[in-house]
């Protein structure tokens, strides 16, 4: 594969400066989109709220896949990993609003997150079309 097939995509968080990793990795066709919280990464704010929480990942995955060329119908994979189990259900809805008639092959992860204050992380990968 040719360097022009594949290219990083940062978004400017401070997460991927100091640990050293791209938001996406496009690997034509392919889009890996690393996990990805709520932080709104322009002022690298978070909310408490797990909906809104949830909207501003997805919101941050969306800009990747833009910038890739592909979008949420591209998805073909995703990852969920919460800190607290029973704060799943409330992002069903705006999980279900995103992927719409494409919805990818899933897996939700109970698991530790690195900042207390992230209730929800998601990672995906696209297979553009």
């Amino acid at each position: 594969m040719s360097e022009s097939q594949r290219w990083w995509i940062s978004h400017g968080s401070t997460f991927e400066e100091q640990v050293g990793y791209s938001r996406a990795v496009v690997a034509d066709p392919w889009v890996f989109v690393a996990g990805t919280t709520g932080f709104d990464y322009s002022e690298m704010t978070i909310s408490e709220d797990i909906v809104e929480q949830v909207d501003q990942t997805l919101a941050n995955i969306d800009a990747a896949l833009t910038e890739a060329g592909a979008s949420a119908a591209d998805v073909v994979r995703a990852r969920y990993y919460l800190p607290n189990g029973e704060d799943f259900e409330a992002c069903y809805p705006s999980l279900k609003r995103y992927f719409g008639a494409a919805p990818p092959a899933a897996i939700m992860v109970i698991c530790d997150l690195l900042d207390p204050r992230i209730k929800i992380e998601i990672e995906v990968t696209a297979l553009k079309q």
